[in-house]
């Protein structure tokens, strides 16, 4: 193993604070990287990590030696890039996260199309709805919907999903059909709290060029988009949700569309990677693919405008 190769091993180490979770991100069996890190120290000849038995965290030498070691991985990278043909088949491991419903809706199907161009890809997909630290679980690349807090990542906006307002049949048989947000206080909804945070998100919509908030009553609460829209589905009450999330249910009425003209704001859309200077070129392509397939969600193109 050549002394790069120990480095990167040595970062993945040092980020996920566990020689199992390093060993499981980069696809190694973990003696592999216990070795690794041990003949790098070895050759320093300095102890780089503090290992108890439940954590492993970095010395003083390790966290000298940490931002240089990542400098040198990447440098590495973009040379054999740089020598690389383009048009060479691409190979290797991608680890994404995105949330559930983007996965199994529209990233998941298209995922044949992407491995009959590039066989050699290896992609792990994770989805949920929770915020994962990208640099300690050795995300290459995140998926996210929303404003996204301040950090060091890498942001690349893709463009806006339209909201839509809905709610179920027989909701609107019982409680009648809101036809303007004063008729709101008459209401309840699904509400939706935070996986991160677990605060409930109020109530939005547009109107006069400002955006207005209502916190509305609910007798559910949920943080994952799927059971958000069952519940709804179920008739328990109003939801808002990304226009591409509900566009069968709308074609076959078993939801309707309410309130049409005062949408909640269109939700943006990132890319998030780690804070680093270079991205491999397989990392460029795929993420480039997966814009192309979130296009046609994004609130210019939504074919779904107009339903309900």
């Amino acid at each position: 193993m050549d002394r790069i190769e120990q480095l990167h091993i040595f970062a993945r180490v040092a980020h996920s604070g566990s020689f199992t979770q390093a060993a499981d991100q980069l696809g190694l069996p973990r003696a592999t990287v216990s070795l690794a890190v041990q003949q790098l120290e070895s050759r320093l000849g300095t102890r780089l990590l503090a290992r108890t038995t439940r954590r492993v965290a970095l010395t003083q030498d390790g966290q000298a030696l940490l931002e240089r070691a990542q400098a040198l991985v990447a440098d590495m990278q973009e040379l054999e890039q740089q020598f690389r043909p383009q048009g060479g088949a691409l190979s290797g491991r991608l680890r994404v996260d995105m949330p559930s419903r983007i996965a199994r809706r529209l990233v998941a199907p298209a995922l044949p199309g992407f491995f009959a161009l590039h066989p050699g890809v290896e992609v792990e997909l994770g989805s949920s709805d929770r915020a994962v630290d990208l640099v300690q679980e050795g995300v290459d690349l995140a998926l996210r919907v929303g404003t996204p807090p301040a950090s060091s990542l890498v942001a690349r906006p893709l463009g806006q999903l339209r909201m839509v307002n809905c709610a179920s049949p027989d909701y609107l048989a019982r409680c009648g059909t809101p036809r303007s947000p004063q008729d709101l206080a008459r209401h309840q909804a699904v509400n939706y709290a935070s996986p991160t945070s677990g605060r409930v998100e109020p109530w939005e919509w547009q109107q006069a060029g400002q955006v207005h908030t209502l916190v509305l009553p609910g007798s559910v609460a949920v943080n994952n988009a799927e059971t958000y829209i069952a519940c709804c589905l179920a008739g328990l009450g109003l939801i808002q949700v990304p226009a591409f999330d509900v566009r069968e249910h709308l074609q076959s009425a078993e939801l309707v569309e309410v309130l049409p003209d005062w949408p909640a704001p269109a939700m943006p859309m990132q890319l998030l990677y780690p804070h680093r200077r270079h991205l491999s070129r397989r990392l460029q392509v795929f993420s480039q693919w997966l814009a192309e397939v979130l296009a046609p969600c994004w609130e210019a193109g939504d074919p779904s405008r107009g339903l309900g």
